[in-house]
């Protein structure tokens, strides 16, 4: 088969059932988040809400609820969440036609306060905290955190019942961000085989690039390949050829390959619960000075973030690292094109984007178990773009990547020697 490279033996050469041939089931020994985590997430929020003087919590349906009591529950136009009180037993809230079912989802048990179609769940949610002895005392009112990511018409149910009861509401992502953003080492250990599993769909996905085959076919063949290796398949997935690499999140139509092009490819995929997320970009056919040059830059400023995150050192000063490094190759400077145009990296876990960011301007300093993207993309309007994107984990001794960073423009994967 005509592979129409001639420099990187690794890109092109396969069938596509050849390349799904080659991927396995990666997901043995793999564990889920067990009980005795999540009750022990619950007990570390709690006393931190004690620390910072925070009566409550309101967990909504999504990502926080499903880190502290393992409910796995998609937000919607209906409450549905938890209450979890500075002290004492969490309790849930719910439609009472859901009870059974929520049950059926939560590993933290705690009981459901329900309400029917025609009653409000706000008057129910505030009839709760009362029930559970969170009351006004002293003049002070109680501080209630409302999640983040509930919508505003929730808030906005409860601000008005709230301030004739006597609660001060705030944001909670001041307890969830705090307990969301150190990983444990069993959220680590799924996020790193989640990270292998797409690394190596990647490698497959290079070697089925032909010239004619279209975005969509190598964006359906990643999906495939996904599921070969033990996932429910991708759970986003990017795919870009030449001129269109330059748009970070991608463009409308579909591209067809062709010789010279830089390729784009930005996927992941779920591991129970934990999200993988890498980018590669490399060149089918020949490759031009101003690709390998532009790929150089890319790499150098990669690792200059990388470099810069040690303990303790503000998250800016990661993202600043990256654009000193692109700056002095004549990129930017700032946000300016060509150039880096977004933040450096971001946080990572149940949520493919999650605190903490690595961007200008915030001061929070990293800590042990803290999980980021390292993607301090250059796009060049008109031309191209290179996103080198991997993760990284902070340990005691310092950042740890997930996966290594691609080898060489002529070998990103470090596997022609293989080849």
């Amino acid at each position: 088969m005509t592979t129409g490279v001639t420099s990187h033996g690794t890109i092109g050469g396969k069938t596509i059932d050849e390349a799904l041939a080659s991927l396995s089931d990666m997901t043995a020994g793999a564990v889920p988040i067990g009980q005795a985590e999540h009750l022990e997430r619950v007990a570390r929020a709690q006393a931190f809400m004690r620390e910072q003087g925070i009566a409550a919590i309101y967990i909504n349906a999504g990502a926080n609820l499903t880190y502290f009591t393992g409910t796995k529950w998609h937000a919607s136009e209906r409450m549905v969440g938890a209450i979890l009180p500075a002290s004492g037993a969490i309790e849930y809230i719910a439609p009472a036609f859901e009870e059974s079912t929520l049950k059926d989802f939560m590993l933290v048990d705690g009981p459901v306060n329900c309400w029917e179609e025609h009653e409000s769940p706000y008057q129910l949610f505030i009839a709760t905290l009362q029930r559970m002895g969170i009351a006004p005392a002293g003049g002070a009112a109680p501080r209630i955190g409302i999640c983040e990511s509930a919508a505003f018409f929730i808030y906005d149910g409860i601000r008005p019942l709230a301030a004739a009861a006597g609660y001060a509401l705030e944001n909670a992502s001041l307890v969830t961000a705090h307990c969301r953003t150190r990983k444990s080492a069993n959220e680590i250990a799924l996020m790193q085989r989640a990270k292998d599993m797409t690394l190596a769909v990647h490698v497959a996905t290079a070697s089925i690039l032909r010239e004619g085959i279209t975005t969509t076919e190598v964006e359906q063949f990643i999906d495939r390949a996904h599921r070969k290796v033990g996932a429910s398949g991708s759970y986003f997935v990017i795919v870009l050829f030449g001129e269109a690499t330059a748009y970070p999140h991608g463009v409308s139509y579909v591209q067809t390959l062709k010789p010279g092009d830089t390729v784009l490819i930005d996927t992941g995929c779920k591991l129970h619960n934990y999200i993988s997320d890498i980018t590669r970009t490399y060149v089918y056919g020949e490759i031009s000075e101003r690709q390998r040059s532009v790929w150089n830059s890319e790499k150098k400023a990669q690792l200059a973030a990388f470099e810069a995150a040690q303990l303790g050192v503000p998250c800016e000063a990661v993202d600043q690292a990256a654009r000193r490094s692109l700056e002095a190759d004549g990129y930017g400077p700032g946000y300016k094109l060509p150039g880096l145009p977004h933040r450096t990296g971001h946080g990572i876990g149940l949520d493919i984007h999650e605190w903490p960011y690595l961007v200008g301007g915030n001061k929070t300093p990293l800590d042990v178990g803290m999980c980021f993207s390292n993607e301090p993309m250059i796009c060049i309007p008109g031309e191209f773009g290179v996103r080198h994107e991997d993760h990284f984990y902070m340990t005691e001794n310092g950042p740890k990547w997930f996966t290594e960073p691609a080898h060489s423009i002529d070998d990103p994967f470090g596997l022609a020697g293989n080849a």
